[in-house]
């Protein structure tokens, strides 16, 4: 990371502590760190299946790997929630995998500690199609912002791209406000559980919006084709090399 570049140093210290003081099986483990002249080197586990970003432009996600990364994310997500840490920039580029089945969130940059005195946010901050219609309307918002963003995340992985992807960020915001939370392009195609699941991520009021821990015991993640043994490790290890 070079830290000529302005906000660099917070950016830079937010991925450090962010990775250091919240260590999860979800989430991607941070070893070292050194300054190299200008820039910042960070030391990570390797990842050996890259991002899910790199994963959608390979190959197609059935519903059972779409619901174990859903559900993987959602663990790192439980996790984050509870110690009051946002990540505030979930999106497929910032998730990575690993052939041995492994799913963890990283990219943390933009993360935000709440405590006590600051229980709320209000900067709009992170990547515009996956923002929650709060950050874009700048209201004060908490950690389901980023249960929106997963919910964007899971019409990504089902459609190829995100919705309004390709928009500019004014664009982006104007339609989100004039159409409401984005939708499958064809629902009939996909399972009721999967409609249903996504649209409680997607949920435009942040109170009606679910939870991790509740979107956690969803029925979706509990049907068959979300087995762990065969939409994750089994999936990468035959599909994904």
């Amino acid at each position: 990371m070079s830290l000529e570049e302005e906000m660099s140093e917070e950016l830079a210290a937010n991925e450090i502590l962010a990775m250091r003081d919240n260590r999860s099986p979800n989430i991607v483990t941070y070893l070292d760190s050194y300054l190299v002249d200008a820039e910042l080197w960070l030391a990570m586990e390797f990842m050996d299946g890259g991002t899910l970003f790199d994963v959608l432009r390979a190959v197609y996600l059935e519903e059972g790997q779409i619901g174990a990364v859903c559900r993987e994310c959602l663990q790192g997500l439980h996790f984050l929630h509870c110690r009051q840490v946002i990540h505030r920039d979930i999106k497929s580029c910032n998730v990575l995998v690993s052939t041995d089945g492994s799913v963890k969130l990283g990219d943390f940059g933009l993360c935000a500690q709440l405590s006590p005195e600051h229980s709320k946010r209000s900067s709009s901050v992170g990547t515009p199609s996956w923002m929650a219609p709060e950050v874009v309307r700048g209201e004060a918002y908490g950690p389901k912002v980023d249960i929106w963003s997963l919910g964007i995340m899971g019409l990504e992985m089902v459609e190829g791209e995100a919705p309004y992807q390709r928009e500019a960020r004014l664009r982006v915001f104007e339609l989100l406000e004039r159409n409401g939370p984005p939708k499958l392009q064809n629902p009939r195609h996909h399972s009721a559980l999967l409609r249903d699941f996504l649209r409680c991520c997607l949920q435009a009021d942040e109170d009606r919006r679910w939870s991790a821990q509740e979107l956690l015991q969803h029925p979706f993640f509990f049907t068959n084709c979300c087995n762990r043994d065969y939409s994750s490790t089994v999936y990468f290890k035959n599909r994904l090399l």
